[in-house]
């Protein structure tokens, strides 16, 4: 039986490609869309209203309007960075 973290990394993987259709990668719209879909908590608790055009423009000056993998799962790390930078903060 795969373990709580196997399972996380499947499901990370599963959804860039749910979402990238077999190109390789996501175009800006589709990537706008995944993070309004699975990271809506997330971005509502945001205090910045812009927050997922900042992620786009940042990511844009980096890929051009393509996001891979590899960046896909650096932008996961991101957050996850801050979802905890925030927790040892708040919430000990």
């Amino acid at each position: 039986m795969p373990s709580q973290m196997e399972n996380t990394m499947e499901t990370m993987m599963s959804t860039f490609h749910r979402f990238e259709g077999d190109k390789g990668y996501i175009i800006k719209e589709e990537l706008k869309v995944l993070m309004e879909k699975e990271f809506s908590g997330f971005l509502e608790n945001q205090k910045d209203p812009l927050a997922v055009e900042k992620i786009m423009k940042d990511l844009d000056q980096c890929q051009g309007s393509k996001v891979d993998f590899q960046s896909f799962f650096s932008l996961i790390a991101g957050f996850n960075i801050t979802c905890n930078d925030y927790f040892v903060v708040h919430m000990k």
